[in-house]
């Protein structure tokens, strides 16, 4: 495994940024356009603004599907009143059923890609993501020892999953710096951790009941199944509340892709800015996790397919969060039909998808090592 071929100098970065940056008077880097906003000016990326616009289409026509289909079609007329407030013979199965869980859905789809984003910015690797490198395992198993204990109120578990998350994400920061965080040796330890943490969780699982055991394995698949407005509403709060650390992190990715020398010189405080970016992509990760249990491989795979269709030098955050979005709400609109009546863990969709995409990484990391073309 290989540090991504694409974060090089930044000499070959610099300008490149994946969104909006402050634009110098009469500076127009090719492939960008000039947005004015009263006084102040930004650059645009007219690609990255493009693949944006079209995945929230998108994700907004996939959210209509999700709230039509089911047991009972709803005309997407009647599931369009519902949301607007309208009075409708729907409201119950649109506005009480589908709705907060679609809701959960698309903040924890969001909350993945960027903390995914975040993650594989600072570590410089595609294989960094919190499912792989034991972030989502350290919340997995604070939350299933929360549930063993009895706490199982979902509108508590996800500020519970974050002292799990944090606590794993420092103890790898901690095993695998020397000197300096070396990527491959980030996501080896990671993994390491990963496994063990499993275990600890499967440990706490064979102290509680039955009952306990059982609504355990369903949360560690990453389920949508019974969630609604009470878990919505803290997820979203949290999210809020984070939200001007996205806006930040969004420029700060430029600072973390250059060579550290550069950075140094230009007045960068590297080890700061990198450590609020792993912390923000760890507690976005934990709070996900702890609202529909370890989607996995959404983290993964939505920042490596928007830089992909963007083709920018840093990976886009919008993009990714759009991306996240969309492949949980479709993977588990997929999850509620494909075998209906039974209902699938959405989780058991995203790794029917990401398992294959991570062994198609490793092999095209090996390739590139060995000199080969990606």
């Amino acid at each position: 495994m290989s540090v991504d071929s694409r974060s090089g100098p930044a000499s070959r970065r610099a300008g490149q940024p994946g969104g909006f940056l402050a634009a110098p008077r009469g500076v127009r880097p090719a492939g960008y356009a000039v947005l004015r906003f009263r006084k102040a000016a930004f650059l645009v990326h007219r690609r990255a603004t493009a693949v944006a616009a079209v995945l929230a289409v998108l994700l907004a026509v996939a959210c209509l599907a999700y709230l039509c289909v089911g047991e009972a079609f709803v005309r997407p007329a009647e599931a369009l009143k519902v949301v607007l407030g309208h009075p409708s013979p729907d409201e119950l199965v649109v506005g009480t059923l589908r709705a907060p869980r679609m809701v959960v859905g698309l903040l924890v789809g969001a909350a993945f890609g960027v903390a995914g984003a975040l993650i594989q910015t600072v570590a410089r690797n595609p294989l960094a993501s919190p499912d792989i490198i034991g972030i989502s395992q350290g919340a997995s198993a604070v939350t299933v020892a929360a549930l063993t204990f009895g706490l199982t109120s979902y509108t508590v578990l996800p500020y519970v999953s974050v002292a799990g998350g944090v606590l794993a994400a420092l103890l790898v920061y901690a095993f695998a710096w020397r000197g300096g965080l070396h990527a491959t040796r980030f996501v080896l330890i990671g993994i390491g951790f990963a496994i063990a943490l499993r275990s600890v969780t499967t440990l706490f699982m064979t102290k509680g009941d039955y009952l306990v055991a059982q609504q355990a394995q369903i949360w560690m698949t990453g389920s949508l199944n019974g969630r609604g407005w009470p878990e919505a509403e803290p997820l979203a709060l949290t999210l809020l509340v984070l939200l001007p650390g996205v806006a930040w992190a969004a420029r700060a990715q430029r600072t973390v892709s250059m060579d550290d020398d550069t950075a140094t010189a230009l007045g960068v405080r590297l080890g700061r800015v990198r450590t609020g970016l792993v912390l923000l992509g760890v507690v976005l990760a934990s709070v996900a996790t702890g609202a529909a249990g370890p989607v996995d491989f959404v983290a993964l795979l939505a920042p490596q397919i928007a830089r992909r269709l963007t083709r920018t030098a840093q990976i886009p955050l919008v993009a990714s969060a759009l991306l996240g979005a969309l492949v949980v709400v479709l993977a588990d609109l997929l999850a509620r039909r494909l075998f209906s009546p039974t209902e699938l863990p959405v989780g058991v969709l995203t790794a029917a998808i990401g398992a294959p995409y991570l062994i198609w990484l490793i092999v095209r990391s090996r390739t590139v090592r060995n000199g080969g073309t990606a």
